[in-house]
């Protein structure tokens, strides 16, 4: 099953490859487990607390990617300083906390500071993970396991509406947040007596957040990075907006029902196919030709599809929605997939800390357009699927400015490391 992979955990560990491997996935998963399953619960939620408005009540998606957008900037760089474990317990505890906030809360102020915190929390396991795995393994050998980790994470947002809507139908929408508390719990429990440290003492180095700020500063001067870094932000608005649309148009709008897991989760899928199969696409295409075929496709179908529905007067039906999904998401897969990388490829030896100030300003837009396209809900598709073209189309622009100019620009002079005395 693993090859020639070997496992390359420290000395006297007892972690063998395929709990590692597991262990990662349930850390990298903690983020879509804690939006996707619970959107069938927004309607019983959003009345308890006394809104009616779905536009109000997705909110408790928006504030809960603010706090990860925030929380990315800071963990992986503290980690270098602190070791990873200390930094993912920390971002734990957070997500326990504010998922008892959330649990305890009787009113939509109070669930909003406890969806922040979460938010906040999430950004540890998910970006340190990464730098763990980075520690222990490097070239080919990380990209097995990252794509073996994340064969598994895929499954979460097919199946976590679906486990949503199964605790509906037995209990209410606070157990929801009882089960964020327990597996949260028994994952902190799972990661503190299992895992050992991977970053050795001799390997730290001192946090300095004037040269942290001087390398976010570099890394966003390059073009290339810069270029990617927006486009990242765009195409993940429009598919926040998306976990925004999601509950009141399929459930409500389509009228699925209690059907509406079984829908969000098909079109989940397709992210996952297109990320399973972008290493193959990549040897075939490249990155650069692959990245902007998939914009065009996403950007033509959802003029096209939004044109339709425009000037024909009729709203979309599910079927048309579905077919629409199937080839946005399958896009949006492959985007993700090649967006990092590229902005990531001109930063050398900057790369870990270009990693944390790309996904937190690519985040931070991805909040405030998902936020304005939730906001525009009005009971039809046509908002949703506008977004989606005009990010494609806006993303696509970017990207072909930043290639163009990019073999005429000097590489960004690296910034030098603090001296420590």
């Amino acid at each position: 099953m693993y090859g020639s992979l070997k496992n390359a955990q420290p000395a006297g560990s007892k972690v063998g490859l395929l709990e590692f491997i597991l262990l990662m996935a349930s850390m990298m998963a903690v983020t879509a487990f804690s939006i996707d399953t619970m959107l069938p619960a927004l309607p019983a939620m959003g009345q308890e607390l006394g809104v009616n408005d779905p536009r109000e009540s997705s909110k408790v998606i928006s504030v809960l990617f603010l706090g990860y957008a925030l929380g990315q900037f800071f963990f992986g760089p503290i980690s270098d300083t602190t070791g990873r474990k200390p930094m993912i317990y920390l971002g734990l505890v957070l997500f326990l906390l504010g998922s008892l906030l959330s649990y305890l809360a009787q009113d939509m102020n109070t669930m909003l500071l406890g969806r922040a915190l979460q938010g906040v929390g999430i950004a540890s396991p998910r970006t340190v993970s990464t730098a763990l795995i980075r520690d222990l393994y490097t070239g080919p050998q990380m990209a097995r396991i990252m794509s073996m980790v994340i064969t598994i994470f895929i499954l979460v947002p097919v199946l976590a509406p679906t486990i949503g809507q199964g605790i509906l139908m037995i209990s209410d929408w606070r157990m929801i947040f009882a089960l964020f508390l327990l597996s949260g719990s028994a994952l902190l429990l799972w990661f503190a007596l299992r895992q050992p440290e991977t970053l050795p003492l001799e390997k730290r180095h001192p946090l300095h957040f004037k040269h942290l700020l001087r390398l976010a500063w570099s890394a966003m001067r390059h073009r290339i990075t810069l270029a990617y870094t927006l486009a990242t932000g765009l195409a993940f608005g429009s598919l926040v907006g998306y976990l925004m649309f999601a509950q009141p148009l399929l459930q409500d709008h389509f009228g699925l029902g209690k059907q509406f897991p079984l829908y969000f989760g098909f079109l989940a899928l397709f992210v996952g196919i297109a990320t399973l199969l972008n290493s193959r696409l990549v040897m075939r295409w490249g990155m650069q030709r692959l990245t902007q075929g998939a914009m065009v496709i996403m950007a033509s179908y959802s003029a096209s599809t939004a044109l339709y529905i425009y000037l024909g007067g009729v709203p979309l039906s599910l079927a048309g929605f579905m077919v629409w999904g199937v080839i946005t998401f399958f896009c949006l897969g492959v985007l993700f997939g090649n967006f990092g990388a590229l902005a990531l490829e001109p930063m050398g030896k900057q790369a870990g800390v270009a990693a944390s100030v790309v996904g937190a300003f690519s985040s931070l837009i991805s909040v405030g357009l998902g936020t304005l396209v939730g906001q525009a809900y009005e009971g039809t598709a046509l908002p949703l699927v506008t977004s989606f073209a005009l990010s494609a189309i806006s993303a696509l622009i970017i990207v072909l400015w930043a290639e163009q100019g990019r073999e005429h620009e000097p590489m960004e002079k690296p910034v030098e490391e603090p001296s420590v005395s």
